[in-house]
């Protein structure tokens, strides 16, 4: 009689599909769906981080992006500062914070004068409806912001880079 503990024999060509499965496992992609972690407290965190205690004013700068977005996987967005680009007084900055979005700082541009003009055009990410806000930091040390408020239907942003 038998054990139930018998050892079983495997044949070469089923070893060589177990490996082959093995082998395989990591290029498969492991997606972890979550929530988005950020919160307005961390956006105002961000922005903190960036210009310290400097006040933020508002204006001389534009945010174009649009206000109802189908999808957040690809959303357009310029952002422009009306400001000159000469080397006494320019644009150093511009960065890009969002309220939902796992992280809150969406993007960073630093610019020099002879980019001859403070403007930078992307397609960013929103998880979901919330604010985004864009900085600009001048040569002078002042801060300048401008923000708008996105309705996101088809949200982004939900899978995990492994």
């Amino acid at each position: 009689m038998e054990s139930m503990f018998a050892q079983r024999h495997i044949s070469r060509r089923h070893l060589l599909q177990l490996a082959g499965t093995a082998a395989a496992m990591p290029a498969l992609p492991l997606i972890t769906v979550r929530p988005a972690q950020a919160t307005p407290a961390m956006l105002a965190s961000a922005i903190r981080n960036l210009v310290g205690e400097a006040k933020v004013n508002v204006g001389k700068i534009q945010l174009d992006i649009p206000p109802l977005v189908e999808n957040g996987n690809t959303v357009p967005m310029t952002v422009s500062v009306d400001h000159p680009m000469t080397p006494e007084a320019h644009v150093k900055s511009i960065h890009v914070f969002n309220e939902k979005n796992p992280q809150p700082n969406v993007a960073n541009f630093h610019l020099t004068p002879s980019a001859g003009r403070a403007q930078v055009t992307t397609r960013i990410r929103l998880a979901d409806t919330q604010k985004v806000v864009a900085i600009a930091r001048l040569s002078d040390g002042t801060f300048w912001s401008a923000s708008v408020d996105v309705i996101v239907t088809l949200a982004a942003c939900t899978e995990e880079m492994p």
